[in-house]
């Protein structure tokens, strides 16, 4: 499949980056790169894949076993720590990983097939753990959609983390689940602020629509949580109460955080970022990004690379406390019930797979 769609304006990425695992790259002109993020066109590729579930090794993420719908983002977040991962797909982690998208559309027929095996054993499936299961394609693809419908018929419990606000859409879907403890939605809010918003996350949902979806969520006695993340030390920390307060007050029980992380190319572009959209506060955003990482700019080590170390790393853990407790809010949870469900049968075609 290969679709094409009008041209956005706006990209968070400001350039491609050669892709460290291809020996040649193409340079642009200085004209060229100047106009290629306005220019670049979205386009749509059908993602071959043969496995829709991925285990996860990561002590420090809280779940096992999530579902990545799509490849690549076309929210544009500059800051996102899954740039590199379009590396692998021969593509770069530029305005490659927000304009270049691989759409699973197997995906629900490859989810009822995995949860039909007698050896699969119900544990808390996230959606997703890379890139957002509502990015804008969703409404044509409706591949998470599919996904939902599988997971409702068998009672199996999901977490969904998004930016966005098409996440209402499924709410017949998520409220079915939610009757039987089985699932639970996490937004993520970088910033109140709706210019640095769009700089940001051009293409994700304006935060005002985000907590408009925490209240219909709520309303519709879905748990909802809020997720602020990444936390941009000299930039955004500041609003953590603020972001959690008006979380509250829409509905949400719960709340995370997460600190920004600069890995592989995400370094370069969000260093571009800040010099082209706050040149008077990049050296402080660099400077504090360092005092959290023992000087460098990331640091990969597991226990720490979400939180940082040092004393501006326990000023935002003792902010974000403090803030839970006066906005009533607590910290974010994934415990879903597994008793309810129900294993999906296997047909004929099927049951060839695994004998």
């Amino acid at each position: 499949m290969k679709r094409s769609l009008p041209i956005l304006r706006g990209r968070g990425a400001g350039r491609d980056l050669p892709n460290r695992f291809e020996r040649l790259s193409i340079e642009l002109d200085p004209e060229e790169e100047a106009r290629a993020p306005h220019e670049r066109e979205t386009l749509y590729f059908r993602d071959p894949a043969r496995s829709i579930l991925t285990r996860n090794r990561s002590p420090d993420v809280g779940f096992d076993w999530s579902i990545n719908p799509y490849r690549g983002c076309a929210h544009g977040c500059v800051y996102c720590y899954a740039r590199p991962t379009h590396e692998y797909l021969g593509f770069s982690p530029g305005l490659d990983f927000e304009s270049r998208i691989l759409v699973k559309e197997d995906a629900p027929e490859l989810l009822e097939r995995a949860l039909a095996r007698p050896r699969w054993n119900p544990v808390t499936l996230v959606m997703s753990g890379v890139t957002d299961p509502y990015q804008p394609i969703e409404r044509r693809a409706r591949v998470t959609r599919g996904c939902l419908e599988v997971l409702a018929r068998a009672r199996h419990p999901v977490a969904i983390i998004t930016k966005s606000r098409l996440v209402e859409r499924d709410i017949d879907l998520l409220g079915a689940l939610a009757e039987r403890g089985a699932t639970h939605v996490t937004l993520s809010i970088t910033t109140l602020d709706r210019g640095l918003q769009r700089a940001l996350e051009p293409r994700a949902s304006p935060p005002e629509h985000r907590l408009a979806a925490v209240r219909r969520l709520t309303e519709a006695s879905i748990p909802v949580a809020v997720f602020v993340a990444p936390v941009i030390p000299g930039l955004t920390e500041h609003e953590i109460p603020a972001i959690l307060a008006a979380a509250a007050d829409a509905g949400a029980t719960g709340a995370g955080y997460v600190v920004l992380r600069l890995p592989g190319a995400v370094e370069p572009l969000f260093l571009d970022w800040i010099e082209e959209h706050c040149p008077d506060r990049a050296g402080k955003i660099r400077s504090r990004l360092e005092s959290l990482r023992g000087g460098a700019l990331y640091d990969a080590t597991f226990g720490t690379r979400m939180r940082g170390e040092g004393p501006f790393a326990r000023q935002i853990a003792g902010l974000f406390d403090l803030a839970c407790t006066r906005s009533g809010i607590a910290r974010r949870r994934l415990e879903l019930s597994t008793e309810h469900f129900i294993r999906p049968e296997r047909s004929s075609d099927q049951l060839s797979l695994w004998h």
